[in-house]
């Protein structure tokens, strides 16, 4: 039996193909804006008259940021979902720095973008977590919780009211 290619989830030719429509588009209106107010647009952020990124480039974006936070060395961060949205904000941030005459690999390109967005979240969320963790030690607690047995041992009423309802809703 002949082996199938697998279906990648983004096409790097299509990508390509979308990504020159985009900067023939965003070349027109910036001669416009040049027209129309004799300076440069900014390079990048919004500026009057430049286009939206198409539908079909955010959900590439969506699908490289989520297929790379599968990665081993990704997939087991509690903020894997701040590190998709770092990622994408990072594609469309320099969106306008591909340059198709330079290279024909978007996909590259933007996995590239993605792969330094998740490592600089990373680094940030290892700050903050050392910083948490100073606190605490700074503070003198050596638990951020105590439990008191004393108050679980039934002799609140709080804790009987509580343990009386789940009785009477689990018959």
């Amino acid at each position: 039996m002949p082996k199938k290619k697998p279906e990648h989830y983004v096409n790097n030719k299509e990508l390509l193909e979308a990504m020159i429509v985009y900067r023939t588009k965003v070349g027109i209106a910036r001669e416009k804006f040049i027209e129309k107010y004799d300076k440069d647009p900014p390079k990048s952020g919004a500026w009057e008259g430049k286009p939206r990124i198409p539908n079909y480039l955010g959900e590439c974006f969506l699908k490289i940021a989520t297929h790379l936070s599968y990665k081993p060395n990704f997939v087991n961060y509690m903020f894997r979902e701040d590190m998709i949205s770092d990622g994408i904000e990072n594609c469309v941030q320099y969106i306008h720095n591909f340059n198709p005459e330079k290279s024909q690999n978007p996909f590259a390109y933007f996995t590239q973008i993605i792969h330094y967005a998740f490592l600089r979240r990373i680094q940030k969320e290892k700050k903050q977590l050392e910083i948490k963790t100073k606190i605490i030690e700074r503070t003198g607690f050596d638990e951020v919780m105590v439990i008191d047995n004393n108050e679980l041992s039934g002799n609140n009423s709080e804790y009987n009211s509580i343990k009386d309802n789940i009785q009477y809703r689990n018959r």
